[in-house]
């Protein structure tokens, strides 16, 4: 019987049809479906030799990551000025891809205190291929189109379309779309010379090289998305503000954790005592930001909310503001 495994590199069966030949053709030419036999008995390792094999490879993710900072920063400052009008951040891929937009785009509500549709993660095929698979949602580009027209998408959103094969028609159709609405575009992939880093105003292209199970890129690829995609909504986040040197003073204290953690970083702010901490944050219904404005420029908490807003959130430009008046 005549083998019709999608390997790549291999030739085309009898009966294949010409589409997935030309697709294998094209999943053979990409460094992350690279086969690798020096692994090929990788199965036969002692656990923990396949662990050390496994953290090597992990090892190599940031230099490659490193690589592309310049270009990296360049496309947060451009989401930062974006954002700082108004605009959105737009997440979109499918697959593991996908899943790290989505997660990325959740964090930041808890972490900056932003409104959940400020940062947003689409996936191909909606919210429940983050548990189960969807067929085919990732070939369509229609369906990219569809879901940032659901957005009412605007010049001032910065749409990142997340593959790391850098071939996936879902993201290619997001950055297409966006970028034809004037929005910024970013394209995220980890394969050289890509399609989607081609079609995007700012092309990321993190070549983390073959995974160690063949086209597993839910393994290095994946990591290297995850530290970009840190990176891109970290960063732009302290550019609008929203931190005071590295202490999260956006921080939304929904739960006894958090609220622990919000007295700690006014703490560290201020050096102010616990009465006077607490005093601070009722004052302002629990803001951290403001109560540490009230706490180091001595104003109360009207006065520290006007500033605050007066200086687009930014708690330097509040404290100057308070000390030059």
């Amino acid at each position: 019987m005549t083998s019709t495994t999608d390997t790549p590199g291999a030739t085309d069966t009898p009966g294949a049809s010409g589409t997935y030949g030309e697709l294998r053709a094209q999943l053979a030419a990409l460094t992350t479906e690279a086969f690798r036999p020096e692994l090929a008995e990788i199965d036969r390792l002692p656990t923990e030799e396949i662990a050390r094999i496994m953290n090597g490879e992990d090892a190599t993710v940031p230099a490659a990551v490193a690589e592309r900072l310049p270009q990296i920063a360049a496309a947060i400052d451009a989401t930062a000025a974006r954002m700082a009008r108004g605009g959105r951040l737009v997440y979109a891929g499918a697959g593991t891809a996908g899943r790290l937009g989505v997660l990325d785009a959740s964090e930041c509500p808890p972490t900056f205190n932003t409104d959940p549709a400020e940062v947003v993660g689409l996936i191909a095929g909606g919210p429940s291929a983050m548990v189960t698979a969807v067929e085919g949602a990732e070939d369509s580009k229609e369906l990219a189109a569809a879901d940032l027209d659901a957005l009412k998408l605007t010049a001032d959103d910065t749409v990142v379309g997340i593959s790391a094969s850098g071939r996936t028609p879902y993201a290619i159709g997001a950055v297409e779309h966006a970028r034809a609405r004037g929005a910024l575009t970013v394209g995220l992939s980890c394969n050289a010379d890509s399609a989607l880093a081609a079609a995007a105003e700012h092309g990321l292209e993190v070549v983390t090289g073959p995974e160690l199970l063949t086209g597993s890129t839910r393994l290095k690829a994946g990591t290297a998305q995850k530290l970009v995609l840190n990176m891109i909504s970290t960063v732009t986040m302290i550019r609008l503000g929203k931190t005071y040197g590295n202490l999260m003073v956006d921080v939304r204290a929904s739960n006894e954790k958090l609220r622990a953690r919000s007295r700690h970083i006014v703490s560290l702010a201020t050096g102010a005592s616990d009465a006077e901490i607490e005093t601070a944050l009722t004052a302002t219904d629990g803001e951290v930001k403001n109560a540490i404005l009230v706490l180091l420029g001595q104003v109360d908490g009207p006065t520290a909310a006007r500033l605050l807003t007066e200086s687009d959130g930014h708690l330097r430009a509040a404290l100057s503001a308070v000390r030059t008046t």
